[in-house]
């Protein structure tokens, strides 16, 4: 590891780079121990540099966006966390088209949208994660999917090659894309969007933006949304009517606010999670005969 490293900082800055890094200064859980190495890639040469030298040295490696939609189990994480977050951030346009780096956050896109008198990505002003995560997870909410919007994706493959890819071949489906599976790290992002106006984009943006601040404990950290939804239910209102909104293991808890999210209520570890989590799972399937599975990621050693 410690070849690695070394051989890390003369292709990335060193200021990019950090060792042995409480991976709960990186989530937006708050949880999560330390990553051996925690590297943060500022282009898309940085990126492929990176994986020429994790498939030199045969160093295990984990890629992570902003950090939301991911619980870091309490031992941490082993090798390389890839961070594709900010300096990896810029958004440009062309005509009715957004270029924007995989760290970008999804409301700065939705934001530099309005700017740009574009509409179609209101659905996403308000979903905490980055728009490589997204695409990565086909992030959706009010309506709205990430692939709906995507025309272009170009990603990092594990030899550091850049690979391209269409619409059709990202293979999305309910909160899935074939980057789960394929292990390569998205870059860039290309969406469509359609010409509007401008003042219209923004109240509707603001009143989503309002629903959500209304229902989801914003205040609190956590991964977002807890549970995938199973079909013909909502994960909320089974939790709510198991009686568990307020539930508490250790500093986790069901959200008082909104029962699909489970919040870090203070020094809540990774532990707790899972076993939160776990509880819920037999609870509902107990009273409802409905399997709820997590939505969240779960990454490094418990």
């Amino acid at each position: 590891m410690q070849a690695f490293v070394k051989a890390l900082k003369k292709v990335v800055p060193e200021q990019q780079v950090f060792l042995d890094e409480p991976m709960s200064k990186h989530t937006t859980f708050k949880i999560g121990g330390p990553a051996d190495c925690l590297v943060f890639p500022a282009s898309v040469e940085d990126v492929t540099n990176v994986f020429k030298l994790i498939r030199e040295y045969a160093v295990p490696f984990t890629v992570l966006g902003n950090g939301s939609n991911v619980l870091v189990l309490d031992k941490g994480v082993r090798g390389v966390v890839v961070k594709v977050n900010s300096p990896f951030s810029a958004i440009r346009h062309e005509k009715n088209h957004i270029f924007a780096n995989a760290g970008a956050l999804l409301a700065d896109v939705s934001k530099y949208a309005v700017r740009c008198g574009l509409t179609g990505m209101e659905f996403a002003v308000g979903i905490p994660g980055s728009i490589g995560g997204a695409v990565f997870m086909n992030a959706g909410a009010y309506d709205g999917e990430i692939k709906n919007i995507v025309q272009k994706v170009t990603a990092v493959n594990q030899c550091g090659e850049i690979v391209y890819y269409t619409q059709a071949d990202l293979q999305f489906g309910y909160r899935h894309s074939v980057f789960q599976e394929n292990e390569q790290t998205i870059c860039e992002v290309e969406i469509v969007l359609t010409v509007g106006e401008p003042d219209e984009i923004a109240s509707k943006m603001g009143t989503l933006t309002q629903k959500r601040e209304s229902r989801q404990p914003l205040e609190m950290p956590s991964a977002g949304s807890t549970f995938k939804r199973p079909e013909g239910y909502f994960a909320g209102t089974l939790i709510e009517q198991t009686d568990l909104k307020g539930f508490r293991v250790g500093g986790a808890q069901i959200s008082t606010k909104h029962a699909g999210f489970v919040v870090n209520a203070g020094g809540a570890t990774a532990q707790d999670v899972l076993d939160l989590i776990k509880e819920v799972q037999r609870c509902v399937y107990e009273k409802h005969g409905v399997k709820l599975y997590p939505e969240v990621r779960m990454i490094g050693e418990q």
